[in-house]
Parts: C-alpha cells; sequence; structure tokens
C-alpha cells in the first residue's frame, strides 16, 4: 500500500477524526478545570491603608482575605507617623485574586544614627556644608578668643560637649564653638 492510499484510506480518516475529538474533549476540560481552580472572575479589592498603623493595615488586609508582605523601611517620613504604612501595592481600589499577597513599606520609628564627621580645625564654611551633607544641621554659633578666625574648636549638642565619631540622630542641631580671631 502506498503513502498516498494510507493517508486517503478509511481506517486513517477514523482515527485522526477520533484523535481530533479527543484533543477538542481534552482542551475544554482543561479550561473547566482551570477556571474551577484559578476562581476565574473572582475578584477581591484591594483596600486603603496607607497612613494606617501596620497593626490596623494587617487586621484589615486579613480581614479582606490577602496576604502581606513588608518591603524594607524606607528613610523616616517626618509627614507620617512612626510605623505607619506609607506606600502599598497593589494600589488601593484595585481587583485581585484572594491570597494575593499586598507589599507594604513601613515608616521607620525614627531618622537614622549618623557618624558626626571630623571637623575640628576646619572653616566654618567647610564645616558646614560637611555637616548639611551627613544630614546634620547648624544650630548655634559661638565664638572664643582664639587666633583662628572662623575655625571651628569645638562641637555641642543640646549644651553637651561631642566629639567627632559621635553618634547623633539625622537632622540634630550641632552647635559650633569658632575662633574669633583675638587670641595668642
Amino acid at each position: 500500500m502506498s503513502l498516498f492510499k494510507f493517508v486517503f484510506s478509511k481506517t486513517f480518516l477514523i482515527q485522526l477524526a477520533l484523535a481530533l475529538v479527543a484533543a477538542v474533549v481534552l482542551c475544554f476540560l482543561l479550561l473547566k478545570w482551570l477556571k474551577v481552580t484559578t476562581n476565574h472572575n473572582e475578584f477581591v479589592v484591594v483596600p486603603h491603608v496607607t497612613e494606617m498603623s501596620f497593626e490596623e493595615a494587617q487586621a484589615k488586609l486579613e480581614e479582606a482575605g490577602l496576604n502581606i508582605e513588608i518591603l524594607d523601611t524606607a528613610n523616616f517620613n517626618p509627614k507620617h507617623p512612626p510605623f505607619a504604612v506609607i506606600e502599598q501595592a497593589p494600589l488601593a481600589g484595585k481587583n485581585v485574586k484572594e491570597g494575593r499577597r499586598i507589599y507594604l513599606t513601613i515608616n521607620p520609628s525614627g531618622y537614622r544614627k549618623v557618624t558626626v564627621p571630623k571637623i575640628i580645625q576646619i572653616t566654618r564654611r567647610s564645616a558646614e556644608s560637611t555637616l548639611r551633607a551627613v544630614g546634620l544641621e547648624v544650630g548655634s554659633i559661638e565664638y572664643v578668643d582664639d587666633i583662628g578666625k572662623d575655625m571651628v574648636l569645638s562641637l555641642k549638642h543640646k549644651g553637651r560637649s561631642i566629639k567627632p565619631g559621635d553618634h547623633l540622630m539625622k537632622t540634630s542641631k550641632v552647635d559650633l564653638v569658632l575662633g574669633n580671631g583675638n587670641g595668642n
């Protein structure tokens, strides 16, 4: 029997038709199974949890049937209370499947600590820019008799002396003690 006669034989055509019917039935059953197991067209609306405390946000998201994943906390934002949610993804109002992870960014409890830089025996201008660069603020300026005009002689924070290498909260005010140029 030649290949041409075999392809157009009654036996081959019946087998081909049965294979096509089996493939269509298998695809139909697979699609129905996927529809049932993936909860097709069943959504949960993501609630608005930004600016809530973490505990409130956690309760609200668990009540909606959603999971929580905390992203690395951001830099402290004084506009929001400590440990409050400052961002969420996906955003509020979006439709998601039940059990979906909602990613939260939490405001830390306060500013991080920074190291006081070595600014003794440098000019006021350089000291101020170095302090601002590390996140500290310049507080009051006090002048004492010293030969170096506008040279930083010592540092203070809230009235107590500090030295380079000490740790202060970011945005703390550092008072400078400078020379007035009238010393020996």
